[in-house]
């Protein structure tokens, strides 16, 4: 083997960053997955019934004002709601799976699409933490900002091809 191609694959190798950000893509999927299979799963559920019940299993007091509203706003969730939401967050888990295996075969498409979908989600955090600051949120865009800058700072080194020579 040549020694440019030798350079070239211990290259590929050294990527723990990267492989951080695979764990995390793989994980996001599995979660939205697992969100999805369980909104699924209740939608046909009596969820104003149930409700009341997981109320009563962990003494929270029914009377209190989050409690009352949240109440009222599982009343108003339908099936076609439930199931169109459990929709939504299958195709996302989707996105973060193929993200998440492409980024493992180092292919250049997937570290596009990684750096787009990241992208995309930050001005929708600096907006909500204009609105209201949550800590959640920040680490959550500090996370996001930092996974953009470190595969676009890296894409040549990351996913470049090599010939076989």
């Amino acid at each position: 083997m040549p020694e440019n191609a030798k350079r070239a694959k211990e290259a590929l190798k050294q990527a723990p960053t990267l492989y951080v950000i695979i764990v995390l893509k793989l994980l996001k999927g599995l979660l939205f997955v697992g969100l999805a299979l369980m909104v699924y799963t209740l939608s046909d559920n009596d969820l104003p019934a149930e409700f009341q019940h997981w109320l009563q299993v962990f003494k929270a007091n029914p009377e209190r004002k989050f409690w009352s509203d949240l109440a009222t706003g599982v009343g108003h969730l339908t099936e076609a709601k439930m199931v169109h939401f459990a929709v939504g967050a299958l195709i996302y888990s989707l996105f973060a799976l193929v993200e998440g295996v492409g980024l493992m075969f180092r292919a250049s498409w997937a570290g596009w699409l990684s750096i787009g979908e990241s992208a995309f989600f930050i001005p929708i955090e600096v907006y909500e933490l204009v609105r209201r600051f949550t800590w959640p949120v920040f680490v959550i865009m500090v996370v996001n900002v930092f996974m953009v800058w470190y595969l676009f700072q890296n894409r040549e080194r990351l996913f470049r091809r090599y010939r076989r020579d």
